[in-house]
């Protein structure tokens, strides 16, 4: 007979990989393929250290900046999207290049570049140094649009001309949190206009409400998922709010701090955007060494979005 404590685990779905981190995994495999290896990448191609050193161990070559990038090799720019000045430098070097950009970023980029053509000034809600944000920024000229990180930053707003606002957004935001600054800002500027449809990503919002779902009923949760993972650690301050306190971000299984975890009866997992799932298998593996565990998972939705690659590696 087992000596082990019964652990019942619930996975939340949707988890993990979304179709953009999909699509820009697919480009770089896709590229090492096409051109051989090394094929350079500016920044990590995605926020999770485990994809990355596989995609090393493969060939590809992550770098800062485009200075590390040699003459003559391919470079990808990054899921999170990158200012318009690093094409143009690519160009400028006739470096060839492929934008691993997800499309949802793109849209948010298009967005800001309509309402810039209006004449609008623009307040981008995102958070300061976060590569999707350093993206947005440099889609426009200096100066045409302001970064609102909090609700005291909307409360605090002074601008020229409050008729003349529009406003977008990171995609990988706390739904709630992102809510409660819109509101101050339509309070305190009428006129201000929304995006057509919500810049905050499907994938981000399905992880929010299926992480939701499972900490009404779990007495702790991990989420996997990398430190500099933006939408990972919403998904750990979404499940805090919603009553579970025992919720941590750990990045593989050798991460945890199986202290925190004693005494419980149920554990929920998930995972960020760009966690795979094999790390989520890892986890379910370490937990059955100590326990006796059962595995449901409880659905929220199903997801079925894809990207097309670029012209450059369609098939």
């Amino acid at each position: 007979m087992s000596d082990k404590a019964d652990l019942r685990i619930i996975l939340a779905n949707p988890r993990g990989f979304c179709a953009g981190v999909d699509r820009a995994i697919e480009i770089v495999e896709k590229a090492l393929v096409k051109y051989g290896a090394p094929v350079y990448v500016r920044h990590e191609i995605v926020h999770n250290k485990f994809v990355v050193d596989r995609l090393r161990d493969m060939g590809a070559v992550f770098v800062d900046e485009l200075d590390s990038v040699p003459d003559g090799v391919p470079v990808i720019f990054s899921a999170h999207g990158v200012p318009k000045s690093v094409p143009e430098a690519a160009e400028s070097r006739q470096l060839e290049y492929l934008d691993a950009t997800c499309p949802l970023v793109s849209k948010v980029h298009r967005g800001a570049e309509r309402h810039h053509a209006d004449g609008k000034h623009i307040l981008l809600i995102g958070h300061a140094g976060h590569p999707e944000v350093i993206g947005t920024m440099g889609q426009l000229p200096p100066g045409s649009m302001t970064l609102i990180e909090t609700e005291e930053d909307a409360e605090n707003l002074q601008v020229e001309n409050p008729e003349n606002l529009a406003f977008v957004t990171q995609t990988t935001l706390s739904l709630d949190d992102t809510a409660k600054i819109i509101s101050i800002l339509q309070r305190r500027f009428p006129a201000i206009e929304v995006p057509k449809k919500e810049d905050i990503c499907y994938a981000t919002t399905n992880r929010q409400h299926a992480v939701k779902l499972i900490a009404t009923d779990a007495d702790a949760i991990l989420v996997l998922g990398a430190p500099n993972s933006s939408n990972s650690n919403r998904l750990v301050e979404v499940a805090k709010r919603e009553g579970c306190d025992r919720s941590v971000l750990v990045e593989r299984a050798m991460d945890i701090d199986w202290s925190k975890l004693d005494g419980i009866s149920t554990l929920g997992i998930t995972a960020g955007a760009s966690a795979p799932e094999i790390l989520v298998e890892e986890v379910i593996d370490a937990c059955r060494e100590r326990y006796n565990v059962t595995v449901e998972t409880l659905t929220l939705t199903n997801e079925n979005v894809t990207f097309k690659l670029p012209r450059q590696l369609a098939s």
